[in-house]
This record gives C-alpha cells, structure tokens and sequence, in this order.
C-alpha cells in the first residue's frame, strides 16, 4: 500500500482496470480460439458429410454407377456440387475404388488416392483426414446404395486443410480484433473512470482526502460547542467531545452515542421537523436529565435532498452568563454613544452662538450646561457609590435626553458599592431594559417621563421604576418575563424583560409590575445587596 501511494489515484485507476481488462481479455482469447477452433473444423467436416450424403441420394450419381450409359453424367453432375459447395473435391467411386469423377478428368478411371476408402466400400460412412492428388483435406465418405439396397459404389467429399487452418486463423484475428477493441474500450473506460472519481472527490488524492479527514475530526473535537451529526434516519453519526463531556456532565456516563437514535438518545430534539420538513430549529431550550441545554439544528442537503443533520448545543447557564455580560457591554457603548451625540449637540449650538458673535448667549449657555452638569452629575454621584453603576445611570439620562425623554433619578438613601463586582452587572442588565422599555412606552405619550428611584435599607436594594406611557395590556402582564413575548412588533423582541427576571432571580430578588392603559407602568425590584465595607470605598 506505500508503494501505491506514491502514485495518483487516476493512474493507479487506470493500471487496475487495463491489468484486469488485458488479462479477462487474454485468458477469454485463447478459451475461446480453443473451442472455435474445433467447432469450425467440426462445422466444416459436418458440411462435408452432409454434401456427401446430398450426392449419394442423387439420381443422376446411382444410375451412373448402375449404367456405364450415364456414366459421362457423374463428372458433369459432380463439378457442379463442387462449385455450389465451395469443396475442394465431389469425387464418386465404384465398388473397385475407380474414380467416376474428379477435378481433374484425367484422374478419372484411375484408383481413389489416399488408402482411406475402404471402409466406405464396406458400407460405412465416416469422416478422415488423407493426403490425395489434391493435397492435404478433411475427407466425408457416404455409401452409394440402389433401389434394392444394395451398395454400387461411394462419394467421397473433400474440403482442404488449408481452408480450415485459414478459416480458423480468420476466426482468431476476429478474435484478437475484438480483444483489441475491447482493450481500447477498456483504456477509454478507464480513462473517463479516473476522471469521474476524481471529479467526485473534488480533485483530491486519497492521502489528501485522509488528511482532510483528520483534520475535520480534530476541528470537531477542538470545538467548543458539542457537535452530533445525524443521517436522514435520525441515527446518530457523529459526536465530538465537547457533546460527550456534556452527555456526561447531563448523567449519560457510558453510554455511547454513535449509531443510537437521536429521539431514544436526547428526548425532546424537534429532529423530525429538521429532516421532513427541511426546517432549521434554531436556539431550542430544553432539560437534558436536568441539565438546561440551548441547542440548534440544521437540515443537511445535498442536491436539494435531505441527507442528515447537524445539531450544535451548549450549556444554557453559560450561554446566558455570556447574555448577561454582554447586554451590559452593549448598554456601556450605548451610553458613551448617547453621551458623544449629546456633547456634539452642544457642540453645534456653541458654533452657531459665536458665529452670530452672540458672546453673551454664549456665556449662559456654558453657565447653563455647566450648572445643569453640575446638578445632574452631582445628585448620582452623590447618592451612588459604584462609578461603574453611576456612570451608566448618567448615560442613560444622556440617551434618554436624545430620545426626547425627561428621565429622573432619585434616591432615597445612599446605594453603596456591591461587595461582588457581579452585581453591578446584573444591576445595569436590570436598570438598563427596565429604562429602554419605558423609554419606548412613552414615545408615544404627550408627557414622556421616566423617574427611577432608588433606596437600600437592612441589605435590600428596592428599585422602582415607573413612566407615563400607555401601559401593558393585562393579558401580557403574566407573560411578560417570558423569552420572545412583547408589545412591540419586530425581529428579536421579546428578549430584554427576560434577562431582566433572569438576573433578578440570579440575584435571588422579587419583582412585581403595576401597569394601567394610559396610565403607565411601574416595576418594583427588591433585590438582597451586600455592601463593601467602608474601608473599602
């Protein structure tokens, strides 16, 4: 197998397929020269017996040999026989073995040549092989009988051996043309063979092939998501060993997937609509033996046909850490964002004051702003002593500000910093959907007013949080927490009040709404809060 590896898969195609094509040739050649060899010779002497026996019925032949009158008519009726025969010799002889016919008519009277006639005069007829007048030939003999069953004489038919050899030779160079043609065959065959193959592996050499092969087993199994592969039977193919340390992690310890149906295997997998109805099922929650798993799967197609699947999963509390933590990366974009439009805002309108050289103006605005900053930034960095939390509180206020919105902060008490840096992410995953969506309650409204207010007592952080806008109807108010339910219409909504009641109950806190059409909304969230010692701020 080395050696064959140092060769191209259409050479080594093409070697195999002349090799076994050439030698079925050759060995089926000389079979069947060897048995066409002997029919032909068979069919030559059966058509010599039968020409034979054809003249011994003729009358002209028996009375003849019965009258020396009609004698003369035996050489006229035997040259002819000859030549509609295509023999070498019509010759017909009396009981003595004289020659009453021959080719050559000086032969006839004569004795019959070749010493093999004896048996025929004795009533028997047979085929030989002698040497006469004529050469070499395969010889028919047939007994000449009258009316009264008495034999009179006898013909003898010949056919040279030369005609045979050279039927037999033609036979066999039929024979080698038709090996011939079926070896170029076989090259062409071969030829387009190779090609298809190598076509169908997309130019690919079996070592490649195999490399690729590995390769793609350790791309699966270095995978951080667990991986299985399904045929269109639903039978597992494939699964690589982060699908495993989770089958483990789930309680399957020992059993192995591999050819197990996927339905008998993991419960619950909405598979048969992936197969049958070519339906991609994308970010499916389920309990796996009471591990929460996030799992998505994708018909695989070839040619428009449905040959397998391919299903990805992951622990679902990790996935929804990694949510958690960027919903508060996005919110901090969001905020410098709104911070930067706001600054620019101010920006332009400075511009435009002094390009009127209207100084003055220019002076209260600035006072104005730097007053305005001075109260806004100062009330929450007072009251709140997270930087992190303060400073998206303020941005919040600054895209709120950008949305038209009068967004209020208040607290009651002092909010000291979270011993647990965690928290404050899930503070702003908490404090920044409650906003956003009572910021988009509001838009609509004549007053758009938001007021979060805030307070910490006995290690309870209560958070409050209410608007003006129009309310949620009661028939959502029970659903509201839930994934992919909302009031608004569009692609991927439904998503923030669920992180919400996620981090709320990570944090082991309550929540409770208070909503009125047209009057607004109001969420309440007492959550446990273990300060940082003072030592610490």
């Amino acid at each position: 197998m080395a050696f064959l590896s140092r060769f191209k898969l259409s050479t080594i195609i093409i070697s195999f397929v002349l090799l076994v094509v050439l030698v079925s040739l050759v060995i089926t050649n000389l079979l069947v020269a060897d048995t066409s060899g002997d029919r032909i010779e068979q069919q030559l002497e059966d058509k010599a017996v039968s020409i034979s026996r054809t003249a011994a019925e003729s009358q002209v032949i028996r009375q003849g040999l019965e009258r020396e009158a009609a004698e003369a008519n035996i050489q006229d009726y035997a040259l002819a026989v000859q030549q509609a025969a295509d023999v070498l010799f019509v010759v017909v002889m009396d009981m003595d073995g004289i020659r009453k016919s021959h080719p050559n008519p000086d032969n006839i009277g004569k004795g019959f040549a070749g010493g093999d006639e004896r048996r025929v005069l004795a009533g028997e007829e047979y085929t030989s092989r002698a040497e006469g007048t004529l050469g070499q030939s395969v010889r028919a003999f047939t007994p000449v009988f009258d009316q009264d069953d008495k034999q009179i004489g006898a013909v003898a038919v010949g056919i040279s051996l030369e005609e045979v050899e050279a039927a037999i030779g033609q036979n066999q160079k039929t024979l080698w043309i038709g090996s011939l043609s079926g070896l170029l065959f076989g090259i062409i065959g071969a030829l387009y063979l190779a090609r298809y193959i190598k076509k169908s592996l997309f130019g690919l050499e079996p070592p490649e092939i195999a490399r690729i092969h590995e390769e793609r087993n350790q791309m699966l199994h270095s995978v951080y998501e667990g991986v299985i592969a399904i045929d269109q039977h639903s039978r597992i193919m494939l699964a690589n060993r982060s699908a495993r340390e989770l089958f483990e992690k789930a309680g399957f310890t020992g059993r192995e997937p591999i050819g197990k149906e996927i339905h008998d295997f993991l419960p619950g997998l909405k598979t048969h609509r992936v197969l049958l109805e070519k339906h991609t099922v994308l970010d499916e929650e389920q309990e796996l033996n009471g591990l929460s798993i996030l799992s998505n799967q994708v018909p695989l197609l070839v040619n428009g046909q449905v040959i397998g699947a391919m299903v990805t999963f992951r622990d679902k509390t990790e996935i929804d850490l990694l949510a958690e933590q960027l919903t508060g990366v996005e919110m901090y974009a969001e905020t410098l964002r709104a911070q930067s439009h706001e600054f620019m805002n101010q920006l332009h309108v400075l511009l435009g004051l002094i390009k009127m050289e209207q100084y003055e103006q220019v002076s209260q605005f600035i006072a104005k702003l730097v007053d305005h900053q001075a109260v806004e930034v100062g009330n929450v960095t007072r009251s709140i002593k997270d930087p992190v939390l303060a400073g998206f509180i303020l941005g919040k206020i600054s895209f709120a500000r950008e949305a038209q919105v009068e967004l209020m902060i208040s607290c009651e008490t002092d909010i000291p910093k979270p011993d647990d840096p965690a928290v404050t992410h899930e503070l702003i995953t908490i404090i920044g959907n409650v906003v956003d969506n009572a910021i988009d309650n509001v838009q609509e409204t004549q007053h758009k007013r938001v007021h979060a207010a805030f307070s910490y007592i006995d290690e309870l952080l209560t958070i409050t949080i209410s608007d003006t806008g129009t309310g949620i109807d009661e028939e959502l108010q029970e659903t509201i927490f839930e994934k992919g339910v909302s009031s608004k219409e569009g692609y991927h909504r439904g998503f923030g009040l669920h992180l919400v009641k996620n981090s709320v109950d990570h944090l082991e806190g309550s929540i409770e709404v208070v909503s009125e059409k047209n009057e607004g909304t109001t969420f309440e969230l007492v959550l446990p809060y273990e300060a940082r010692g003072e030592t610490d701020d």
